[in-house]
């Protein structure tokens, strides 16, 4: 995909949303799932993680109650959940009997969608410690006991 194009799906469309949502509901908390080695400097060499970072950017400068961008790496596909890309399918397929040996290598990297939705939706109810949250972060973030109301 040219930068251009990608930059279309990943900048312009999610900031067109992100300005309707803000300017409906400013109270609302906005979740972004960016990824791993996402540049918020904008200026590294890597194209997708420059127009990635300038998305996140731009997100948070808009004036929502709140916003997180979330920057999972490998996210161990659970209960039942698949990809519709089949290279992904193919990869999940590969390297999921591994899972636990990657969790334990590289815990930086290594997530479940369990946890990315546990991690979500306590972010957009209770908030997160920071706006940028990186793989150890999420997990952190969904294995946090619930706050008491």
């Amino acid at each position: 995909m040219t930068e251009d194009a990608y930059r279309r799906v990943t900048y312009d469309i999610t900031l067109a949303v992100a300005h309707t949502l803000v300017r409906c509901n400013p109270a609302m908390t906005f979740i972004y799932v960016s990824g791993a080695g996402t540049d918020s400097s904008e200026g590294g060499r890597a194209m997708w993680a420059r127009v990635k970072g300038r998305t996140e950017n731009a997100l948070l400068a808009l004036p929502f109650k709140a916003a997180y961008m979330f920057r999972p790496g490998f996210i161990q596909p659970r209960h039942g959940v698949r990809s519709r890309t089949k290279a992904y399918r193919v990869f999940y397929a590969v390297f999921g009997p591994v899972f636990p040996l990657l969790r334990a290598l590289f815990p930086r990297y290594v997530t479940t969608t369990e946890q990315v939705g546990r991690a979500m939706l306590k972010a957009a109810k209770q908030g997160a410690p920071k706006p940028v949250l990186e793989s150890p972060d999420i997990s952190a973030l969904a294995s946090e006991a619930p706050a008491k109301h």
